[in-house]
């Protein structure tokens, strides 16, 4: 099961990674009328959390640039931002690939492992496991990607 989970990480993230390439840098960074954040912000957070879900919940270090909190953290929005440099999409583009591969070569064999830090996250489900985590972040990356499609298709209208 454990490989199971590795390859739909790896899909997801593919996916995520396919419709950056449609995004320009202009494009990345228009918050659609009546929404709180922008397409850079949603893939920033995607890696954001994954790194705190993978790593920091198992008291790992995490590969987390010193800003990305600020930005990127849940409850953050770029109508608050004042960090700059914004991270580039190639920056995060980066990030966000080689970001899979470190998950695997430092949890794999440990997915049924409590980890140091579970969660009760904000519906209820309480993540405990390293796997679990993991699991959780499929849907979390896929609501994210369903989001930046959203965007992409609204704001190519205007």
């Amino acid at each position: 099961m454990e490989q199971v989970i590795f390859k739909q990480l790896q899909f997801v993230r593919d996916n995520t990674l396919k419709i950056m390439e449609t995004i320009t840098e202009e494009l990345a960074d228009i918050t659609p009328d009546g929404f709180n954040n922008n397409i850079r912000w949603n893939l920033g957070h995607i890696y954001f959390v994954l790194e705190v879900f993978a790593f920091e919940r198992n008291n790992m270090s995490t590969k987390l640039p010193e800003n990305f909190a600020v930005l990127f953290a849940p409850g953050t929005s770029p109508a608050d931002w004042k960090e700059k440099p914004l991270p580039s999409l190639s920056e995060l583009t980066l990030l966000l690939q080689e970001q899979q591969g470190r998950i695997k070569a430092s949890l794999e064999g440990s997915l049924q492992e409590t980890a140091q830090n579970p969660l009760v996250t904000k519906s209820g489900l309480n993540l405990e496991t390293v796997g679990e985590f993991l699991n959780f972040n499929l849907y979390h990356e896929g609501v994210h990607f369903n989001t930046i499609k959203l965007y992409k298709r609204l704001l190519e209208r205007e």
